[in-house]
Order: C-alpha cells, then structure tokens, then sequence
C-alpha cells in the first residue's frame, strides 16, 4: 500500500458540520520524492521508495549519499518502501504530496512512541500494587514471582519492571478529516504515536488510492534545472 512520509506537528480539534468536536493530530505528510523504483523482474517484487526531508550531505554515510548521487538527487534524512502492483506508474524524481488524499480516507498511522526510561510495573504494566495504608508494607513493588521447588524458576514473559517506550507502533483505520495541500498538511482523527517532529509513516488504505491521477505527480526541479542550459543553447 502507498503512503507518505511526515512528521507529527502537534493536536488540535475542529468542528463538524453538525457542531461536533472532533480531535485531530495535524500530521505535516511530504512532499516525498521517488528515489527508486523496485520490479518483480530486477528485485523479485514491485515497489517504490520514498524520501522525505532533505538532508547535510556530511551527515550522512558515503554509501548512502551514492545512492542519491546516482540518481541525480540531493540526499535525505528518511527512506522508506511502500510496495505497490503501479510500481511502474512512477517515475525517479516524482514528488509525492498530500493531494492524493481525500477527507475521508482510511490510513494507518506508524510512528515511534515516546520514550518514558526505566518504570515499574504499575505505569509499565499498569498493575494495582498493594494497599496505600501505613500499615502494608507492599505499595508499588512487583510482589511475588516465585515458584517454589516446582517448577522451581521464574516464568517467561513474565511482567518486571524495565525500558518503557520508544517502540514502533500502528494505529489502524483513522480517518482524515481535511487536507490542506497548501501546507502539505494533513488531519487526523484521534492520536498517533510519537513525540511532536518525530517521523510518521502515513499509510493510505483507501481501495482507488494506487489509481488516483493525483499521484501522477510531477518531477522535482533537480533535474528540470539540469536541462535548462541545453534548453537555452538550442533556443
């Protein structure tokens, strides 16, 4: 399935026609550029990958700055493959914005959540723990994970304290309340993962998506500059 790449802007809410609250996460999805296009033929199986977010080429590996090089395009900070059966529609050097997309749509939304360090069991787990009284001396400990002589160990899987977030996660089936192409901005019903600027990965699960002529998006002005000057020879 196709999608975007974005970052998380921050929530809000806005009102429906019937004067309804409805909470949104603004989502700023793209532009994406096209950098490879991936064929059952050469790799096995039909894709695109998808760039978003220009970045310092110093900041980068050589290898990965090759891969841009080759293909004519200044690097980026996020790649990412979407497979696709129209891999073929799409063209190196494409851009890729929220056009396509239409209030209504049905995505799902991959982020990473935020990172809350070393907790116990009661945040972690969200366990009762034991009585608040000054008498108990059991409040938010993990309590008894012991087994005796059988079977003589502790379980696994069994729910400890430990590292708290920063764990790749999908919500599924949100609905896009409003596109604004403008601003390349998109809005989503209800929350996403992740802290404010962290990277999203905007899945649409839309049936026609793949079809729509707004994907058919024009190629970036990188490589419309490197054919100027043989333009202005001729002219």
């Amino acid at each position: 399935m196709l999608g975007l790449i974005g970052k998380k802007i921050g929530m809000t809410q806005v009102f429906g026609e019937d004067g309804s609250q409805i909470p949104v996460t603004v989502v700023l999805a793209g532009p994406c550029t096209v950098v490879q296009r991936k064929t059952k033929e050469n790799d096995g199986y039909d894709a695109i990958q998808v760039a978003f977010e220009k970045a310092k080429p110093a900041r980068l590996t050589k290898a990965q700055r090759l891969h841009y090089e080759k293909k004519g395009l200044t690097p980026f900070v996020h790649l990412k493959e979407f497979h696709t059966s129209k891999a073929e529609a799409f063209e190196v050097g494409q851009t890729l914005t929220v056009s396509a997309f239409k209030t209504g749509d049905i995505v799902d939304v991959i982020g990473t959540t935020k990172g809350r360090g070393f907790q116990g069991v009661i945040k972690r787990h969200g366990k009762h723990g034991g009585p608040a009284s000054h008498g108990s001396d059991f409040h938010r400990r993990t309590g008894s994970i012991g087994m005796r002589t059988s079977p003589g160990r502790v379980f696994k899987n069994t729910k400890l304290p430990g590292h708290m977030g920063v764990d790749r996660v999908t919500i599924k089936n949100l609905e896009v309340v409003s596109v604004r192409p403008e601003d390349d901005v998109l809005l989503v019903k209800g929350a996403v993962p992740g802290a404010k600027n962290g990277m999203l990965v905007i899945v649409n699960r839309t049936k026609d998506f793949e079809n729509r002529p707004e994907l058919k998006a024009e190629k970036t002005g990188e490589k419309e500059t490197q054919q100027q000057p043989e333009q202005q020879k001729s002219a």
